[in-house]
This record gives structure tokens, sequence and C-alpha cells, in this order.
């Protein structure tokens, strides 16, 4: 299964509650499923999760734990305050014009200690794919933005969450995006060396050794950068002012 977030550092455990803010078709929502945890999936695309969700409920209910999806944008969280103990955001930050709003309906829902991964495009990558061609950014849904993580890390220090480390993924990915890019981002599909491409990146997830070396690419080309963090807890909330003070 291809992840974007390392659910071993987001120590994804049983008996979590988990949100994936943006799941589409529900990738980390199965992986935290098979950990242990009982997951709630939101998107904005209820086609992307239409099988998904079956899917999810059906495998939830198999192993006794809830497995759900949910129609609904990050900026009006259908939950209430501190209702998860960990929460996913993957690529959406990039879609959306208020990301610090974003964050901060995040912040509301997680519980004081909850952990938060959040991923979003590497600059490097996205600058690349628009010397290549506008299209990356101007077709539907595209991204609105470039982010340098540390805006990112300073939105997410303003919601509440100490941001305590980062990590790379999808170095295979990058190559991908640039090929789609050069053969005319809307046509693309119909390039023999994109769908070759593709399939290569269909076997790549299930093998062992290209697991390995997309690892180290990850450090050399990686297509996404991830920020983990967690809430910051009351007692936490209001010794910061004090330290803020002494130094």
């Amino acid at each position: 299964m291809l992840l974007t977030v390392d659910l071993e550092r987001l120590d994804v455990r049983p008996g979590h509650r988990l949100l994936d803010a943006g799941c589409g078709e529900g990738r980390h929502c199965f992986g935290s499923l098979s950990r242990g945890a009982s997951v709630v999936g939101l998107d904005l695309d209820f086609d992307a999760m239409r099988d998904a969700s079956k899917s999810l409920k059906r495998r939830g209910r198999e192993q006794g734990r809830l497995g759900a999806m949910l129609q609904g944008d990050a900026f009006h969280l259908p939950f209430a305050n501190g209702s998860f103990d960990r929460i996913i955001c993957s690529e959406v930050m990039e879609h959306v014009h208020d990301y610090r709003a974003a964050a901060r309906e995040l912040a509301r829902v997680a519980r004081p200690g909850a952990r938060i991964a959040v991923t979003i495009p590497t600059a490097t990558s996205e600058h690349l794919y628009l010397r290549l061609g506008d299209e990356y950014f101007e077709s539907p849904g595209g991204h609105i933005r470039i982010f340098r993580p540390r805006d990112l890390a300073e939105g997410l220090a303003a919601a509440g969450f100490d941001v305590e480390g980062c990590g790379f993924a999808h170095g295979f990915h990058t190559p991908y995006w640039v090929l789609r890019s050069v053969m005319h981002l809307p046509d693309a599909d119909r390039s023999r060396l994109v769908r070759g491409y593709r399939e290569f990146l269909i076997r790549a997830t299930a093998s062992t050794w290209m697991a390995r070396l997309e690892r180290v690419l990850n450090y050399v080309c990686p297509k996404s950068v991830i920020l983990y963090g967690t809430k910051r807890t009351e007692a936490a909330r209001l010794a910061a002012p004090i330290a803020a003070r002494a130094a």
C-alpha cells in the first residue's frame, strides 16, 4: 500500500481515534485501521470515496472498529472539540486558500496531546513542474500555492501544534510528474511512456528492494514532505508565555 505518512512515526495504535482529512480513496484510512485504530475519512470528492467507503466500513465491522468515510471539507469538520487522537491531512493544504484556518479547524477536533501528520508537495518538485508547463497548476483542482515547509510549520504552530520533525516520501513520483508535464499534462495518459512508468510505480509498491531504493531517492528528489507534530496540552499552552518572557 502506497502511503505518504509513516504510520509508525505517527504512532498509530489500537484504540486510537484517527481522522484522515482529505482521505481520497482512503490509503491512510485502511493502513490505520489495520494498526487497530478507529478511523474516519473525510473528503470533498464523494466519487473518489464511493467504493472505498463501502470497503472500509465492511473491514471495520469485521474487525469490530469504526471505519467510515464522510463527505465534507477541512474548514467545517462535523466533529466535536477534541474528538481525535491522531490526525492525517495529506496533500490538501496546497489546494486551499486559507491553510491557517484549515489548521485551526484540525486543532479544534484534536485532543490535547494528539499527534498530527500533514503532507505537502516539496517546493523543489513544484518549481520543476512549473518550469515544464502551466497545466500542473491550471488544471481543475490543481495546486494554488507552492509551499515552503517553514510556512506550513508556522501555520500549524499558530493553530496549537508543536512541529517536532519532518520526513520525505515518493522519490519515484517526482520523475513521473516530470514526465507527465513534458507530455502535456491534460493528454499525458495517451503517452506510452507515462503508462509504462505508472505500471512501474504499481509494481514498485510490491517490491522490497524497490522500496529501499525509493527511501534513498527520498533524500534526493522527494515529491512530498511530511510534518509531524503534537497538539499542545493546556499546561504547555499556559507555560509558553512565561517561557517567552523568561527568555
